[in-house]
C-alpha cells in the first residue's frame, strides 16, 4: 500500500528532519546527521529516501563534495503542510493516529530537552499551557489571521551565533458542536 502524504510527514523521524527544513532551510544529508545526532545515520538516510521518493522534499542543489555529489535537500512550497484535501480520505482512525504521532513527537522533543545535563524552564522560555477561548468563527479566523505575520516572521531568522532553535507549537481543537436536541427539554 502506498503511503499517503500523511503518513510520509506524521512519522517520528521523518517530522524531525522536515523540522530542519522549515522555513526555506536547505540542508545536506550529512547536514542533517550532525543536527540529528541521536537518529542513526542509516535510519536518517533510510528517512530522507522515503521523503525524497514521495515528493515531500526535493534537490535543491547539487555541490561537489570530494569527489562526490552531495544533494542539497529542501521543501517544495507547502509540501511539508497537510491540507484539508490531504486529509479529506481519513477516517476517525486516521485522524486520531496522526494526531497521536504527531504529539508524540511533542513528548519526544519534551524528553531531548529535559536529557540536557542542565536546563532551566523559565530562562528557556519553556512552556505548555492550555487557554480556552470564546470566539466566533468569524473571531477565530481573524485571531489566526493575526498571528500567521509574526510566526512567519521568527520563521524567516536563519541559524546564527546567540540564536536557538525552539519549537512553537500549536494544536487548536473547538469544543465538539452541541447537537439540536442538547439543551432542549
Amino acid at each position: 500500500m502506498k503511503d499517503t502524504k500523511a503518513d510520509l510527514i506524521l512519522h517520528p523521524v521523518r517530522f524531525r528532519i522536515l523540522g530542519l527544513l522549515v522555513g526555506g532551510r536547505r540542508m545536506s544529508a550529512l547536514e542533517m546527521v550532525e543536527a540529528l545526532p541521536d537518529i542513526p545515520q542509516a535510519t536518517l538516510y533510510r528517512h530522507l529516501n522515503k521523503l525524497y521518493k514521495g515528493g515531500v522534499l526535493i534537490v535543491a542543489d547539487e555541490r561537489q563534495v570530494r569527489g562526490t555529489v552531495e544533494k542539497i535537500y529542501a521543501l517544495p512550497d507547502k509540501q511539508a503542510v497537510l491540507s484539508a484535501a490531504d486529509l479529506a480520505h481519513a477516517d476517525r482512525d486516521d485522524n486520531l493516529r496522526y494526531f497521536m504521532t504527531f504529539v508524540a513527537s511533542l513528548v519526544d522533543d519534551y524528553g531531548r530537552y529535559l536529557q540536557q545535563p542542565s536546563f532551566d524552564l523559565e530562562a528557556d522560555g519553556v512552556g505548555y499551557r492550555q487557554v480556552p477561548l470564546y470566539l466566533t468563527d468569524e473571531e477565530f479566523a481573524e485571531f489566526a489571521q493575526a498571528l500567521r505575520p509574526v510566526i512567519r516572521e521568527a520563521m524567516t531568522k536563519s541559524p546564527e551565533s546567540g540564536r536557538r532553535r525552539r519549537l512553537f507549537t500549536t494544536i487548536i481543537i473547538p469544543e465538539p458542536q452541541a447537537s439540536d436536541s442538547e439543551g432542549k427539554e
